[in-house]
């Protein structure tokens, strides 16, 4: 099999193109010109120079491969231009899908979110059936996600598309080289920037694991259908102390209403449009965290053999890759292990 993976270069992505490798097939890899391109040195991968808002460049990208893994999405939780976001997520989606529904591809995988999922209020767990809509997204970046998996799925059921869509939870682990805003995240509790937090959890997942299950979507998945790809359900307070444990530090930290840190964050915004950097908290990130984002991957586990590893891997191998690469000017680890 040769497999367009799109986003190679990225944090999801890399690791997927790692996972295919493993495999025994061959790669060709989707990258925007000038990109860092750090996460595929000495892989045996073809680039291909290309952008989802460059049509001409998705139809070159496909041609000759058997099979799509669309990772690539514009994820952020504050962006200067939101159309930016919907032009890539939404509508460079359908060009390549199009594109690659053309070049008769066998098979498809649509990287999506458990962003466009709904969130059931008594804190449980939510599954691929939990009702959702876009009025209850909250933010450009969980709106784009879920246009986009609307905007698959009528692809799919219009067309007789050979596509299967996988709802990615919260990827922690090692290349995460941006980093993502779970990354950096992890990377702030590892260099003492994170005093307080909020009442909310996440669901946690190892990268590769999830990398591991876009394979077993693309083998087992059915069309059509999608598969939520998570790990452990964890309070941000539990995921915190679980980083000060690898790193040897305890920490007390305030607990802060999010009524209270709302405004912090509309005022790091607020100088973010001036500096243009990307702010520490943003008000969506915030909007977000009132809600516990459970997950069960109970779904791909059952259809896809769907496994993953106990979440203190993950943020062992995160914080080792963060301290390895000199994010933190650190260069050791302590183990969990006595």
């Amino acid at each position: 099999m040769k497999a367009l993976v799109t986003g190679a270069n990225g944090f999801l992505g890399s690791a997927v193109t790692r996972c295919l490798l493993a495999d025994g097939h061959e790669v060709r890899c989707l990258v925007r010109p000038g990109s860092n391109q750090l996460n595929l040195n000495k892989l045996a991968v073809e680039i291909s120079e290309g952008d989802l808002r460059d049509t001409p460049s998705l139809q070159r990208a496909v041609m000759g491969c058997d099979s799509l893994f669309h990772v690539a999405a514009d994820y952020r939780l504050w962006i200067p231009d939101p159309e930016t976001m919907y032009d890539i997520n939404v509508r460079g989606t359908r060009a390549l899908i199009m594109a690659a529904a053309e070049a008769g591809m066998s098979r498809m995988v649509y990287t999506s979110s458990v962003a466009t999922l709904g969130l059931n209020s008594d804190g449980t767990p939510s599954d691929e059936e939990t009702p959702s809509s876009l009025v209850s997204m909250t933010g450009h970046y969980k709106r784009s996600k879920y246009l986009a998996e609307e905007l698959v799925q009528q692809l799919t059921d219009e067309h007789n598309l050979p596509l299967v869509i996988v709802n990615p939870s919260t990827p922690v682990g090692p290349r995460d080289i941006r980093p993502t805003p779970t990354g950096r995240m992890v990377l702030d509790t590892l260099c003492g920037r994170m005093p307080a937090y909020i009442n909310t959890g996440l669901n946690i997942a190892h990268v590769d694991d999830i990398a591991q299950g876009h394979l077993s979507a693309h083998a087992r998945g059915k069309v059509g259908e999608r598969y939520i790809l998570g790990g452990e359900n964890m309070t941000l307070l539990r995921i915190l102390q679980a980083i000060d444990e690898i790193r040897g530090k305890q920490v007390k930290r305030l607990n802060l209403p999010a009524n209270l840190v709302l405004p912090m964050a509309w005022m790091m915004e607020r100088v973010a449009t001036f500096s243009g950097n990307e702010p520490r908290a943003t008000v969506d990130s915030v909007r977000m965290a009132k809600k516990m984002m459970f997950f069960s991957s109970e779904k791909a586990k059952l259809e896809l053999g769907y496994q993953c590893r106990p979440v203190a891997e993950a943020f062992v191998d995160a914080v080792s890759w963060f301290q390895e690469s000199g994010y933190c000017g650190e260069t050791s680890v302590r183990s969990l292990q006595a």
